[in-house]
């Protein structure tokens, strides 16, 4: 992820938690229709803790999935569906106001008919700046161009804090101009990796007729774009190959970069693009900057501009006439992830708003949906889990003194943003009025992408967010150490300011937990407290952390998605440390605060269960088979099931508290436990 390495917790891909509901005396917690009592906790966790709300809770039709997120999602979507409402609503709102902005955006958005009526003409300048490439200066100038409008074709380029001195930004440019989501699905040559290739090659020549081409010439389009997408693909790094900082680490100056791609004109495109002179560049894949370099001098300006008009209209598709809407959807909605129908115009529109403009509307929404108290309780909640793992890190076994002293170091270090921002961004450069709706979006694109090159060359912003307030995840930065809860987390069936300690730790207490981990899993860890990479762990430690790392990677390969498709355990290796140590940090700051209280048993269940039941409670969602492979694709987060029973497995307290025994599937053997925290 560009900026950083940012590590999410998987809840905004599956946004489908529900608000659990009351159990017992005890506030928040949960309906015991949603269990399947007629399995056994110590056999599958997942299914006994959320049995009878999968069977109850069939996926909506415009949904790849739906679990309990989900829920909260839709009602923080609602409010700022109120918010946007009454913003388009008032046309007297000043100009120049982040009322007005948000107003003007979700108004555009929602004015169907006029989206209609324009069709294709708002693209038409696009259009024409690309029928008339003729020689490399004019294509490079609209590769410049369109990256200008925050549209990266061929490659990415953005600003990055320095690897070496997290305090310094420079310009990085990596592997890009893909259209499929991942450079395997160009590669791999299995029967349903073919099957996507053929539907995405008829979805482009389809898109290229409604574009006006005759069917012939756009089916021979398809296959251009298809081979020189190919040819990107081949040349790009795998999804595990990233996951190590070193291997995405090449400072350069402009003139170095120059040598290897000799066929681009790096001065120029910098400059075209707004990224002052004389910076370095961090050039993250230089293989694929080669192989890029041989794709410009051989492949023909008849194909280059057949690429950039589907770069084009694939970025846009989801902004215009119905008809490109519809077909944008049938392959990315439906042939990828398996939905039956399109979202509302409305929850489409409240989205995309809240993409570009979402600290203007998040400053509206935790006014309403996140009072002071509930940011007090959480943050006391990280703090103790901070108390945790610092207790955890003194004790550990495996690690030397040097390295945890170091560690301890590090924890002390980490930076706290708990529901929204101290400083809320300043959006007075973005012009947003009631013309188009897609000019809305390229003038929203290129205020994104200039606002981040403007960071280049200046002090590390520490107090910027990542997330705005609404959004349902969480995140640890490595290069600033901070740990990040947006408002939009913090609610039922995560976090209840007036819930009892079982059903917050169990539920939040173990998402704190897994972003503080992540300072310490297999990314974090090559980070000091200051953000930059460097090596602070004796080499006996790092060997014996690389051990019981493995031991992850082991367990999580064997879980079988579908048969012939099983979890990638080096992939998802980071987050289901996180998972696993953030469980064990968050049972033992939950622990922490029952001392000196007597345990309250609630409709049968312990402190202890109603904790893991919390947790469990958090990933229950039912998903199609078409997400299902595309995340194990391309996400570093296990699926859901894998979430609760693959670390739940490996902890003692949870085989103690459900009295599981030696042989039930959910206790493994000694031999066969991972243990890092």
């Amino acid at each position: 992820m560009k900026n950083s390495y940012k590590s999410f917790v998987a809840l905004a891909l599956l946004v489908t938690m529900g608000v659990a509901t009351t159990l017992g005396q005890a506030g928040h917690g949960y309906d015991l229709a949603s269990l399947d009592k007629n399995t056994s906790a110590c056999a599958d966790f997942y299914q006994y803790a959320n049995g009878g709300w999968l069977a109850a809770n069939a996926i909506p039709a415009a949904y790849s999935a739906w679990g309990v997120a989900n829920i909260l999602d839709e009602k923080n979507r609602e409010v700022l569906h109120q918010i946007l409402d009454a913003a388009a609503k008032n046309t007297s709102a000043p100009k120049g106001s982040s009322e007005q902005k948000v107003g003007d955006y979700y108004a555009t958005c929602m004015d169907e008919a006029k989206i209609e009526a324009e069709g294709l003409n708002p693209l038409g300048p696009e259009f024409a700046r690309i029928a008339e490439i003729n020689d490399q200066k004019s294509l490079q100038d609209d590769i410049a161009h369109l990256h200008s409008q925050g549209l990266n074709v061929l490659f990415v380029s953005d600003s990055t804090q320095d690897f070496k001195n997290s305090a310094e930004v420079t310009a990085d440019v990596s592997q890009g101009g893909l259209g499929l989501p991942d450079r395997d699905y160009y590669t791999k040559n299995d029967d349903k990796s073919k099957t996507t290739r053929d539907a995405y090659v008829k979805h482009v020549a389809k898109m290229f007729e409604l574009m006006g081409d005759d069917s012939a010439r756009a089916a021979k389009e398809a296959q251009v774009v298809l081979g020189l997408e190919t040819k990107l693909a081949e040349a790009s790094m795998t999804r595990v190959e990233r996951r190590e900082p070193a291997k995405v680490y090449h400072r350069m100056t402009v003139a170095q970069i120059q040598e290897l791609v000799p066929g681009f004109d790096w001065t120029l495109y910098f400059q075209r693009i707004g990224v002052p002179p004389k910076t370095d560049v961090n050039v993250e894949n230089p293989d694929f900057f080669k192989a890029m370099n041989q794709r410009l001098s051989s492949v023909p300006f008849a194909d280059w501009q057949t690429y950039l008009r589907w770069q084009l209209i694939n970025s846009t598709a989801a902004a215009l006439s119905s008809k490109f809407v519809d077909e944008d959807f049938n392959f990315k909605g439906t042939v990828l992830q398996g939905s039956k129908e399109n979202l509302p115009r409305w929850k489409r529109c409240v989205a995309g708003t809240d993409r570009v403009l979402g600290e203007a509307l998040g400053e509206v929404y935790v006014k309403r949906a996140f009072p002071p108290p509930a940011k007090a309780r959480a943050l006391e909640m990280v703090r103790n889990l901070e108390a945790a793992l610092k207790s955890d890190i003194t004790t550990l076994s495996w690690m030397g003194e040097a390295t945890r002293k170091q560690a301890i170091i590090k924890l002390e270090a980490f930076l706290n943003k708990i529901g929204y921002p101290d400083k809320w961004r300043d959006y007075s450069s973005l012009k947003v009025d009631r013309g188009s709706y897609v000019n809305n979006r390229f003038r929203a694109n290129a205020f994104a992408k200039q606002r981040e090159l403007n960071k280049i060359g200046k002090p590390v912003d520490k107090t910027e967010w990542g997330m705005s307030p609404p959004t349902v995840n969480a995140y640890y930065n490595p290069q600033i150490n901070e740990i990040v809860f947006p408002a939009g987390i913090l609610q039922p069936p995560f976090f209840d300011a007036a819930a009892d300690d079982a059903f917050n730790y169990g539920g939040m207490g173990s998402v704190i937990g897994h972003e503080m981990t992540h300072g310490f899993d297999d990314q974090g860890r090559q980070f000091d407290s200051t953000g930059n990479l460097a090596n602070w762990w004796s080499e006996a430690d790092l060997a014996a952390f690389k051990e019981r790392a493995q031991c992850v990677i082991d367990q999580f390969s064997s879980f079988e998605v579908e048969r012939g498709l099983n979890e990638n355990g080096k992939l998802v290796v980071g987050e289901s440390i996180a998972d696993l140590g953030g469980l064990v940090i968050a049972y033992a700051a939950f622990q922490k605060s029952q001392e000196g209280k007597p345990k309250v048993v609630v409709d049968g269940f312990t402190p202890e269960q109603r904790f893991f039941l919390g947790y469990a409670r958090g990933w229950a969602t039912n998903m199609r088979p078409e997400l299902a492979r595309l995340l194990v694709n391309v996400d570093p987060h296990p699926l859901p099931k894998f979430r609760v029973n693959g670390p739940l497995s490996n902890m003692p307290q949870f085989a103690a508290a459900f009295q599981c025994k030696a042989g039930d599937r959910m206790v493994r053997p000694d031999k066969d436990r991972c243990q890092i925290w």
